[in-house]
């Protein structure tokens, strides 16, 4: 037996939720920006997949704080898809803090998930229409 054998919510997937307060403007951010359509839709909510899993925009009353990373894409090459980002009006993040900072929106963060084989990983982040901050990582190896 695995340890995902013994529990219910490790056997599950996980999917975000991002509030959104206009769903429509999120709409055509997703669309316009990072070249997303929602694969279903209900009212006061659009469902988005992207590899094998999923996400969802939901019209919410509350803004998001936009203080921490709410959901993030592990990437093959990070600079590819900030710069084909950047060309569609992303703006990303910069960050000059003691310990850590962006270079081009793009911070070398040093240490990663013994699980993932990697040395460290290369990230970048931007907020959506609705201020969710939103990250990109490429683990280096």
């Amino acid at each position: 037996m695995n340890a995902d054998d013994s529990n219910i919510l490790a056997r599950g997937r996980v999917a975000t939720r991002l509030p959104a307060q206009d769903l429509d403007r999120a709409r055509r951010f997703y669309a316009d920006q990072l070249g997303l359509e929602p694969v279903d839709e209900r009212p006061g909510g659009l469902l988005y997949r992207c590899g094998d899993t999923e996400f969802a925009l939901f019209k919410s009353t509350g803004a998001s704080p936009g203080t921490f990373t709410q959901m993030g894409w592990a990437v093959d090459d990070l600079e590819i898809v900030v710069s084909e980002l950047k060309q569609r009006g992303v703006m990303f993040e910069e960050v000059d803090a003691p310990g850590f900072r962006t270079n081009g929106g793009i911070a070398e963060i040093e240490g990663n998930y013994a699980s993932k084989g990697a040395r460290g990983e290369r990230a970048a982040w931007f907020r959506d229409s609705e201020g969710n901050l939103l990250g990109i990582g490429e683990p280096v190896v």
